[in-house]
């Protein structure tokens, strides 16, 4: 798959997780599950952050993959905790699931594509600085913050609004 493939890709799964945070907001999230889910959701993207920092930041390894790897698991576990705490005190409806489901199949793709593009030669364990061009950091990082980190910090503060007024 090319470079534009991939770009494309990784905008819809940020147009994924811009739209659970839509409809967390059309479900009322604030009144129903609120604090405790909504602090998983930064969980989550705080675990495929720090994994997207450090693809941009190292170069491809079998090491990075461990990490990148172990990453993705936690991010599966926090998103199981995610939903256990969630579906007793909100529905959570259909179009909602499938947006679960590309949130939750991207990371394991991705780091998948990081397993396929490691070198054909040995590559060691050695996780070795090797930054990305500034381009790719910020393509990688302003859609994300525009599109997720900012959707999540404010369903927070909707939660926190709400609880302050009961």
């Amino acid at each position: 798959m090319d470079v534009t493939a991939w770009h494309v890709l990784y905008v819809l799964w940020l147009v994924a997780g811009a739209m659970d945070f839509w409809l967390h907001r059309a479900s009322s999230i604030e009144s129903t599950s609120g604090i405790p889910e909504s602090r998983l959701h930064l969980a989550q993207i705080a675990i495929l952050g720090l994994a997207t920092a450090l693809w941009l930041g190292f170069g491809a390894s079998h090491g990075l993959f461990a990490i990148l790897l172990a990453l993705v698991c936690l991010h599966a576990i926090t998103g199981y905790w995610d939903t256990r705490v969630a579906y007793p005190k909100r529905a959570i409806r259909p179009l909602e699931q499938h947006v679960h489901s590309i949130l939750d199949l991207a990371p394991w793709v991705a780091v998948g594509a990081v397993y396929w593009s490691l070198p054909s030669t040995h590559v060691g364990p050695v996780v070795a600085f090797d930054p990305a061009p500034a381009a790719l950091w910020a393509f990688a990082l302003v859609p994300a913050m525009l599109l997720v980190v900012l959707p999540a910090l404010g369903e927070l503060r909707r939660c926190l609004s709400y609880r302050r007024t009961r």
